[in-house]
């Protein structure tokens, strides 16, 4: 059987927004598709659990329509902000979104593929995906996800036979199409160029597509969307903190209006609490930098507001973005206390206990993933010193949140720093080997077990 009956409920709402939103497109025809990477587990909840085989390739690598949804790749439209400075010629360039659902949660969920060929806003670029890209990507989602940071999965990659010429890594290299699962493709770069457009008609249209089948209401009040925005992209800031993670490049078309990190490139995770730790060797200034990136998403959300004020109030909208540190900061503590696995208890002192670690973790340098390995469960082991006296006081009171009895409290923490990345895709490059690579999905999820 194609699909699960009981669990396949296939959308197409994208469509409801009209023609002026995306382009219909063709995907690219590969010389092979070799399957790399399924997740089931995230095929089960949409699903596609029964889908396998040359059914999984047909649909998920040459893009044939599933059943019931969309009728054919659509590139979609947007602008945006890349480091501060707008660009007008953006849209998918390398990936277009090819089919809806709805998860078992009820949420409307989009098929979006990267390195699925050109399209009108390609450029100059070839549209396709480095194998290394796309191992990488899977590697991020798999971390995030198990680090409880709200994040697209990686449902799909597949080797797709091509040499790609790459100036930043030894060429030609192999090709890839990878299939992201996400709770919407909607940016805010989206909004940005209906604004720039002065689209009144297609902003209303907009606001209320995202208010109804992104976040389950009924409304068509842009002030009420920057709420919900705010709200979720505020969590996401602090997710990022508390796992260490640092996206790489947060402009404004790479910021999902349901809060939902996608799009990884230049990532990294932090060794240690080092505000100024960049992922991108092009980020000279250190505008994405670890400590920066809550500026970040507020300054790009600030993008979203200006876009709204076609159709909305000013100092309504001014209102919703002046709450973004006032929902950042409780969220950044709940995230932290989340990780070091114990119970909130009043906003306060879960505050406080918050950036106690921080300024342990700075004035320390200790190892992020180690630190949070050892503190689990609310017991600062004896060997965290002087440094860590206002900590070990402070935790004494929180009740723990799980405990310590599955396997992975017996071994080392898991952890994802670049030299284990790299280390990860030398056996692919030079034997084919995956053995390190489907071993490092196995712990990461391992690890997410046991925290979650």
């Amino acid at each position: 059987m194609l699909v699960s009956p009981q669990a396949y409920h296939p959308s197409r709402a994208l469509l409801s927004l009209g023609e002026e939103f995306y382009d219909a497109v063709a995907p690219a025809s590969f010389p092979e598709t070799v399957l790399r990477f399924r997740n089931d587990r995230a095929a089960a909840q949409i699903g596609l659990a029964t889908l396998a085989g040359e059914k999984w390739l047909r649909h998920l690598a040459r893009f044939k329509p599933l059943p019931g949804t969309l009728p054919g790749p659509l590139a979609m439209r947007y602008h945006g902000h890349q480091f501060r400075s707008y660009s007008p010629d953006l849209g998918d360039g390398r990936g277009f979104t090819f089919a809806q659902m709805r998860d078992q949660a009820g949420r409307l969920m989009d098929l979006g593929t990267k390195g699925s060929g050109q399209t009108p806003w390609s450029r100059f670029g070839d549209g396709r995906l480095t194998l290394k890209g796309g191992v990488r990507e899977v590697l991020a989602t798999e971390m995030l996800e198990a680090l409880n940071v709200p994040t697209s999965r990686t449902l799909s990659l597949v080797e797709t036979g091509e040499g790609l010429d790459r100036g930043d890594e030894p060429s030609p290299t192999r090709s890839a199409v990878l299939v992201r699962l996400s709770h919407s493709h909607v940016r805010i770069g989206t909004f940005q160029r209906l604004a720039y457009f002065r689209d009144e008609e297609n902003m209303r249209r907009l606001v209320a597509y995202s208010l109804s089948e992104l976040f389950g209401e009924r409304s068509d009040d842009p002030v009420r969307l920057l709420e919900l925005i705010v709200g979720c992209t505020a969590t996401l800031a602090s997710r990022y903190m508390a796992a260490g993670f640092v996206h790489g490049v947060l402009n404004s078309d790479n910021i999902n209006v349901t809060g939902e990190s996608f799009d990884y490139g230049p990532w990294r995770f932090a060794p240690t609490w080092d505000p100024a730790f960049t992922a991108a060797y092009f980020d000279a200034s250190g505008l994405y930098a670890f400590g920066r990136q809550p500026e970040a998403i507020h300054w790009n959300v600030m993008q979203l507001a200006a876009s709204l004020r076609l159709i909305a109030e000013s100092d309504r909208l001014i209102e919703q973005l002046e709450s973004f540190a006032s929902r950042f900061q409780p969220a950044l503590a709940d995230a932290v206390l989340w990780r070091m696995g114990v119970l909130p208890r009043d906003p306060e002192r879960d505050r406080a206990l918050a950036r106690a670690v921080e300024r342990a973790l700075r004035a320390t340098k200790a190892p992020l993933d180690q630190f949070f390995f050892d503190v689990f469960g609310g017991d600062l082991p004896a060997s965290y010193g002087e440094a860590w006296q206002e900590v070990r006081g402070a935790l004494s009171s929180y009740p723990s949140r799980k405990g310590r009895d599955h396997p992975y409290w017996s071994g080392q923490p898991c952890s994802m720093l670049i030299d284990e990345v790299e280390a990860i895709w030398a056996p692919i490059a030079a034997a084919d080997d995956w053995s390190s690579f489907c071993g490092k999905v196995a712990a990461v999820r391992a690890m997410g077990d046991a925290l979650s």
